[in-house]
């Protein structure tokens, strides 16, 4: 494949993925089956896969504290937590074996594929956050462990935290957004640092995956159609289930 095909697509799917983790959630379910269709060795696809989720969630934080819309320090907290997780998440991502790795997220693929078309109405309204005594040392501990998922494969996670945080932590919907693009982004600024200390990283695909994320999250962020959410769930779906079968497979 010639370089200025392997940027289009990696640009075209970056946006793609931006528009979906703006309105469903699971932009790496096609971003990551693609860097592994496009030659990098699993592993090496995780870890370039992070840049840009990084660079989407330290956009999108900029762009919630422009706004005032902010849960400092309780997302610095959980960031914390979810960071050291996500160090031995993204360690056993580096150390498992590529075809072994493949059909885990063949697997994965699928459930969170389900999730994202399936998944419960999270905009629930509370009068009260649960965000400080025992309630921020459960949800420290519990995103210890969502950082470990975090760093090994991060696919669907935003679908787990907003569950959390507005079920458990009874934040608001847009509260919940905002916290975990900030602490997504720095977990995924330690996981991302770990596969660059192992050599697991593609910088210059990374590069062109993340610009089209940024510009993908950043456009659909500001006009969002309501009725666009059905078809790419639909679009999502469909394209899942192809991508899971040809890792598990092919």
């Amino acid at each position: 494949m010639d370089a200025l095909k392997e940027i289009l697509i990696l640009i075209v799917s970056g946006f793609i993925a931006g528009v979906i983790n703006t309105l469903a959630g699971g932009g790496s379910l096609l971003t990551l089956p693609i860097l592994i269709f496009l030659g990098l060795p699993p592993n090496v696809a995780n870890g370039t896969n992070r840049i840009g989720i990084l660079i989407q969630s330290i956009s999108g934080t900029l762009g919630y504290n422009s706004k005032g819309i902010k849960s400092f320090p309780f997302s610095i907290y959980l960031g914390i937590s979810a960071s050291i997780g996500a160090l031995i998440g993204a360690q056993i991502a580096i150390d498992i074996k590529g075809e072994l790795f493949n059909k885990i997220l063949a697997i994965i693929i699928i459930i969170v594929g389900l999730l994202i078309v399936f998944k419960p109405n999270n905009n629930i309204k509370s009068l009260d956050e649960y965000i400080y005594g025992k309630n921020l040392i459960i949800s420290c501990l519990v995103f210890f462990f969502i950082g470990i998922y975090g760093g090994f494969i991060n696919a669907g996670i935003g679908i787990v935290i907003m569950l959390f945080l507005t079920r458990y932590n009874g934040l608001s919907l847009i509260k919940t957004n905002a916290t975990k693009v900030t602490l997504v982004a720095i977990y995924t600024s330690v996981a991302l640092a770990l596969f660059t200390y192992n050599d697991k990283v593609n910088w210059l695909m990374g590069f062109w995956l993340s610009l089209g994320t940024f510009f993908g999250g950043w456009l659909s962020s500001r006009y969002s159609v309501v009725k666009g959410e059905k078809l790419i769930k639909a679009t999502l779906l469909i394209m899942v289930l192809v991508m899971s079968t040809k890792l598990w497979f092919f």
